[in-house]
């Protein structure tokens, strides 16, 4: 039995345009004067600390506590104003998954695992009115990496649930072979979707437990149940 549900958000629960890439390369050039090289930097699974270390250090500039306090402050603020700016969406399935995992005969908690910062995840997921469906989550800005967010989240969800949680109680989904790998660190079960920039071929190469198109191609009873 599924006691925990742990959501990926970008490409998983929403598409946003294009808003947080947008944001970022906004924050670099108006924070940094860095114009450039965006565009040689992978998004996809990975965590926004991360992503800004490794533009920093493309660019030779020290990745000190106070650039990241000056990136984030900003990011935020660029991330709010994008979000109004472009058209996004919640992705097939979601809402309707959701609220199929709130009439199971044991509801599990749900939880977020992104390498969003808290802030900007909150900051998303408002936007689309889909944050108060989660109880807790693990954020880019608890680690840098990508697997220790599992970790974390695990522990969080015991915690909550005031026992420990074993990774076959646990599922994970989310739209990227990143996000595939950090379930397995956790031992949890995946359900890999399709909806945001890998194919099912690429996440089934990642040996997840299920892949498929979107969350309306599986029923919350079928996995959670």
């Amino acid at each position: 039995m599924i006691r925990l549900v742990l959501f990926d958000i970008d490409g998983t629960l929403i598409r946003t345009g294009g808003a947080g890439v947008k944001a970022f390369g906004k924050t670099f050039a108006a924070e940094f004067s860095l114009g450039h090289g965006l565009e040689q930097i992978s998004f996809a699974g990975r965590t926004d600390p991360s992503i800004v270390r490794e533009f920093l250090a493309l660019h030779r500039v020290s990745p000190s506590a106070r650039n990241f306090q000056r990136f984030f402050e900003s990011y935020v603020f660029w991330l709010d104003y994008f979000l109004d700016q472009l058209d996004g969406e919640i992705l097939p399935g979601v809402k309707q998954f959701m609220s199929a995992l709130q009439t199971l005969p044991h509801t599990p908690l749900t939880g977020l695992l992104t390498g969003n910062i808290q802030l900007g995840a909150e900051i998303k997921l408002r936007h689309y009115q889909l944050w108060e469906n989660f109880v807790f989550g693990a954020f880019g800005n608890d680690h840098e990496d990508r697997n220790q967010l599992a970790c974390i989240a695990q522990q969080r969800g015991s915690r909550i649930l005031g026992e420990p949680l074993a990774g076959h109680e646990i599922l994970v989904i989310g739209d990227t072979p990143l996000d595939v790998a950090c379930s397995k660190k956790i031992e949890a079960k995946m359900l890999a979707v399709a909806s945001g920039i890998h194919s099912v071929k690429q996440l089934q190469d990642a040996q997840p437990t299920w892949v498929v198109e979107n969350l309306e191609c599986i029923s919350a009873q079928e996995i959670c149940g």
